[in-house]
This record gives structure tokens, sequence and C-alpha cells, in this order.
């Protein structure tokens, strides 16, 4: 299990007790703190015979410090999950019962449910996230976010993603999928980390799957809603890292699908950078400053892609897509998309790098 904190002492300690509260489960918490300089720091201590603590000098991003915790483990499978999350029982076991299901599965993810400031539980139960998903405007959100727990969220289904606040990784997976040894890209520092390596991970025909039975709250603060109460310079990597992300993993056949609601949603990005949210401005520098190296990365995901652009544009839509799963959790290759077929490669399970 992967935690990062930096300045997370209102959260961290009922996050921790909450993991270690699993059963069924045999658990190595990891903890990377960035230079935290909250009580932070005494919360991990008094923890310190359960916890294996990491202590950063500096804040290396979320990204980064994340790729140090997962790489401290040599676990089977690698949860990531928040300090502001708070685990239900049995969460970690019922998102490795779905994963063992298909060996295909290299990422799985749990019903998300909202809770306020502080773990202060809403007055009616709304969904926080049960995956991520795409739209061709090349924006990604969390599916069913906002909405109120009602019976469709009751599926065990194929999703593009899982979001990174609570998402169990495969080993298999994140050494396939990782780019000259990182899994999560460190020039993201912060945002949209896990929606690059879920795209990423699609193109190398890997599956995640959402499971409605481990359930877990989040306190989400970093929402379309709320941009301009969000330190700048959080926007500010979001708007680099969304140009970062398209220029590593969109293929030619997702532009030539849909270049006009791209277009058009870059135009208002960058409008309103210039007109509205100049702290953003910097993002596009930094962007250029990361370019070469990111078309290096594109280039080794494209050779080892293994998902044609038809399997892959059926992931892009305005409504949030996925794909049905026998109760045994397999796709239904019969009645599913040509996008359940597809993402099937022959010997993928096997580590490649």
């Amino acid at each position: 299990m992967a935690i990062v904190t930096c300045n997370s002492g209102r959260y961290i300690r009922r996050c921790l007790d909450a993991v270690l509260r699993q059963e069924g489960v045999s658990l190595e918490v990891v903890v990377v703190d960035n230079a935290s300089t909250d009580g932070t720091p005494q919360i991990l201590k008094d923890f310190r015979n359960r916890i294996h603590v990491h202590w950063n000098d500096r804040n290396v991003g979320f990204a980064e410090a994340q790729n140090r915790a997962i790489h401290s483990s040599t676990a089977e499978w690698v949860l990531t999950i928040n300090p502001d999350v708070l685990l239900l029982p049995g969460f970690i076991r019922k998102l490795r019962d779905a994963g063992e299901a298909d060996p295909g599965a290299g990422s799985v993810c749990g019903k998300l449910l909202s809770i306020g400031p502080g773990f202060r539980k809403l007055a009616e139960p709304r969904i926080d996230s049960t995956g991520i998903f795409f739209t061709p405007a090349m924006r990604h959100f969390d599916r069913g976010w906002h909405q109120p727990d009602h019976a469709s969220f009751e599926n065990l289904e194929y999703v593009f993603g899982a979001s990174a606040a609570a998402a169990l990784f495969r080993r298999r997976m994140i050494d396939d999928i990782s780019i000259y040894g990182s899994f999560f890209d460190p020039d993201f520092f912060v945002c949209r980390e896990d929606a690059d390596v879920a795209w990423r991970a699609v193109l190398l025909g890997w599956r995640s799957i959402y499971t409605p039975a481990a359930v877990a709250y989040h306190v989400r603060t970093v929402t379309p809603a709320n941009r301009r109460s969000l330190p700048a310079v959080i926007n500010m990597h979001s708007v680099k890292n969304r140009f970062l992300m398209r220029i590593k993993n969109a293929t030619g056949g997702i532009y030539r699908r849909h270049w006009l609601p791209m277009t058009l949603r870059d135009l208002v990005v960058l409008g309103g950078s210039i007109f509205w949210e100049p702290a953003s401005l910097p993002a596009y520098w930094r962007l250029a400053k990361c370019f070469r190296r990111a078309l290096r990365q594109r280039r080794e995901i494209m050779s080892r892609r293994r998902v044609s652009d038809e399997a892959l544009a059926q992931w892009f839509s305005f409504e949030p897509a996925a794909l049905p799963m026998h109760a045994a959790g397999r796709p239904d290759l019969e009645g599913a998309p040509q996008a359940a077929v597809l993402a099937q490669p022959v010997a993928l399970f096997e580590r490649t790098t």
C-alpha cells in the first residue's frame, strides 16, 4: 500500500487507522512524506511499528512520491490511497478478489462516496468516483461524481481507469506500462497522473474493473467547480498536464475522430489562461521544457501499443462508458462492444520490460 502525505495532519491518523483495520489481506503500508511542516511527521511516528515511512527533504510531487512508495515494495498488488480517504471494512480484500477474477485486469477501483471536510458525512450519500472516463474533448472526469448513490452504480463493470485516490494496481501491469522506470510520470508533479496511467494502460491492453462491493469515503478538494479557490500552482499543473497527457497518449485515429471538440476545448483552455487565469500561463513554458522527454515517452508507448483505434475510440464518449462483466468477472465477449475483444492481447500477462 502506498500513501503520499504533505501537510496531511487533518486526515492521516484516521486514514491509517482504517487501513490497519482491514482484514483478509496481508498489508505492507509504505508512506512517503513530502516534507510536511504541520503535525503529519509526529502522527506518522506514532505508527512507527506498523508502517514504513520515507522522508523527503522537499516536495517532489505526488507522482514521484508514489513511484518511490511503489518501488519500495514487491507486493503483487499495490493500493494507492490519498490521506483524505477513509476505507470501510473489507475494502482492500474486495478489490483484490475482483482483480483476481480476471488476469487481464491491471487496476481495480471501488465505489468512492463523497464525505465532507474532516470526514464529516453528508446528509445524502453521493458518488465521488466509480472510475475515470474520457470525453471526445479529451476531458476526463470521475464517473458518477456528485450523483446520488443509486442502483446504476451497483454493477460489476469494466471502466477506462481507476482514480488514484484509492486504486489497486497489479504489479505485472506496473512493470509492463512503466516508462523508463516510472509508473506515474514525475513531470506531472500533481494532477491527472492517474488519468495518464489509465490511458497508457488501455493502449497497452490492460483492463480496469469497477466493483461496487468495495466502498470508501473521499474528501475531494480538486473539482472544476472550485477551481478558483485552489492554489494557483495546482491549476497551473492541471493545465500543463492536460496537454502533456495528450502528447504522450493520443493516437492519430483519436485525433481524426474527435479533432473538433478537442480543438474547441483547447481554445477554451488557452483563452482562459490568457484572460481569466494568467497564473496558469507558466504551464505552457513548463510544457515546452518537458516536450522532448514526452515525445520520447510517446515513441516508447506507441512502439508497444496493443489496442486498435477502433477499440480505443469506444472509450471516448460524452456519457460515461463502461463494459459489462459476467458474474465470474470475465467480459461477455459475444455481447460486449468490440473494445472488450480487442483489449485481450496474446501473452500479455508476462512481464515484458
